[in-house]
Formats: structure tokens, sequence, C-alpha cells
């Protein structure tokens, strides 16, 4: 019994370090400023994962904690429930303030990766993955997001390995 709990309990420590990683290969970009990323972003497309299944109109905000981390409010609606959910969350640097590093959590000590590998210079759209190649975002500051531009960044996606093919673009 005793060795099944430290078992769990290095599972546990290991995810807390493992999940806020990045994928192989893939490196955050560096020159980042917080400041000039807080506000609202449109979620454009994602691949699909359990905690955002169904939803649509999907956006996140970013704003400055009193502690220095950053405060995370995902909001989309619910099709089927036919109502917009909330979840709160909270994002914290990995490394230097200044890498599109961080991790987020919406579930206690549990982190995952936030991993911005391209960023508009004004910060107009984004593409994030998380800690491995199951987890990719486009977002933007409008809930549309020009052709070329969106196409370019599934490209870039698809050369850093995601499945790109299963990508869901975001009704709004």
């Amino acid at each position: 019994m005793l060795m099944r709990r430290w078992f769990y309990l290095f599972l546990g420590l290991l995810c807390l370090s493992a999940c806020a990683g990045t994928p192989e290969g893939i490196q955050p970009v560096t020159g980042f400023q917080v400041e000039r990323y807080l506000g609202k972003w449109y979620e454009i497309a994602r691949l699909d994962h359990s905690f955002e299944r169904g939803l649509e109109q999907v956006s996140a905000e970013y704003s400055l904690r009193d502690d220095g981390d950053l405060r995370v409010l995902n909001r989309g609606f619910n099709t089927s429930k036919q109502k917009f959910e909330e979840a709160e969350g909270r994002a914290k640097f990995v490394g230097q303030s200044d890498v599109g590093q961080l991790k987020v959590s919406f579930f206690g000590p549990f982190y995952g990766g936030y991993n911005i590998v391209e960023l508009d210079p004004n910060y107009q759209y984004v593409l994030v993955t998380g800690n491995d190649r199951d987890y990719l975002w486009i977002l933007a500051r409008t809930p549309q997001l020009e052709a070329a531009v969106q196409q370019r960044l599934v490209e870039k996606a698809k050369s850093l390995g995601f499945a790109t093919d299963q990508l869901i673009f975001v009704k709004h």
C-alpha cells in the first residue's frame, strides 16, 4: 500500500514538471511582452480535447493578478446546453518573462504547458501549443482571421508535426 502511494506521488510530481513542458523540437518565442498580450483573444482553431468539446464562440481573456501571475478566463458557448460556460485559471512563466513559455492551471496544482510558438509583431494573432502535440490553438484579437494568415499558421503547425487535418475551426 505504501509503495502504491509513493508511486502515485511520483507520477503526480512527474506530471507537474513534464506537463508544463514544450513538445520536442519546438521553441517558444523570445522577446515576449506580457503587457501587450493581455486582453481578449478569440479562438480561431483548435485540436479537439474534452474540456472544450462542443464549445463555439470561444475566447480567452488574460489579465495581471496582484501576485504577478496571469488570470486566464476562458469562455465558450456550450451548444448542447445552449448557454455560455466559463473557466478561470492561472498562468505562470516557466522561466524568463520575455519567453513565451508558460504553464496554466484550471485544476489546483496541476499545470499544462502553454507555449507561444508564433506571435504577430503587433500581437494580433498567435499559435499556441500545449506540452505535447495533442494541444494546439490559433488565437486572434478578432473573431475572424485573414485567410492567408490562417493558412500560414496551419502550415507552420503541420510542419511542426501537428495533425492539422483534425483542426476544429471555431464558429463565432
